[in-house]
């Protein structure tokens, strides 16, 4: 990639080699985790959006952050382990401690105004209950198989990460879907007339959970399972060379 962005680069790369733009991108509904194969001038073009606009944004950031690329941390360069244990201590951290907290603002507000928002509510409902439990199920099986296995088996030739990797992906892919049918139904989180301090803590908070998530899906999809990936297919190239 050069200095510059163009219409051919990949979202995905695009996080990864210059993070500060993930905050435009969120901005603009461009996905960068489970959609993030695509060019931005694919991404463009599925939102109905001047790419002209959209590369002049991003490179404005780009121009912008220059002079402060060093306090972003390379997770390129940082050791698989490392990586790891940035995802658990942040994000499956703030994911745990968000999830029922959100869970019991949602059935609080529900009950307060059933009579007004009740539909709109009881739907969000629907949506955010399968979502918590596919998520803390997501968390558990990333700490207690994938993680270790990868830790384990890291350089070495005998992984056997596909499988278990793709499943990820497909959660990661569930997690999307349910966060723009929740960003759906509430209308972006646009708050009512008559929304009560815990309406408002509500519609702030799933959004900062979608956020994270956001983030959360970028490091494993785009960096931790290639990588991981990655170290199988060389440790297999080694040992083929040493026969």
């Amino acid at each position: 990639m050069g200095r510059r962005i163009s219409e051919d680069t990949v979202v995905r790369d695009l996080v990864v080699k210059h993070p500060a733009t993930r905050e435009i991108l969120e901005k603009l509904g461009i996905d960068y985790c489970c959609g993030g194969k695509h060019t931005l001038k694919e991404a463009a073009v599925e939102k109905g959006m001047d790419l002209k606009k959209v590369l002049d944004g991003l490179n404005v950031v780009l121009t912008q952050t220059a002079a402060r690329r060093a306090d972003h941390r390379d997770w390129e360069a940082a050791s698989l382990g490392e990586l790891m244990d940035h995802i658990l201590s942040r994000h499956h951290t703030f994911t745990k401690e968000q999830m029922p907290r959100l869970d019991a603002l949602l059935a609080k507000v529900t009950k307060a105004h059933a009579a007004n928002h009740g539909k709109m509510l009881r739907a969000l409902q629907g949506v955010f209950g399968p979502f918590k439990a596919e998520i803390d199920g997501h968390l558990m099986k990333e700490e207690r198989v994938l993680f270790p296995s990868i830790r384990r088996k890291e350089g070495k030739a005998d992984m056997i990460l596909d499988g278990p990797i793709r499943q990820m992906e497909l959660d990661h892919e569930n997690a999307g879907r349910a966060l723009a049918a929740m960003r759906e139904l509430t209308s972006g989180y646009r708050l009512p007339p008559d929304a009560c301090p815990s309406f408002v803590a509500l519609f702030e908070g799933i959004p900062l959970l979608e956020t994270d998530l956001h983030e959360h899906i970028h490091l494993e999809n785009n960096i931790l399972f290639p990588r991981a990936l990655e170290t199988r297919g060389n440790a297999c190239s080694v040992r083929k060379g040493q026969k």
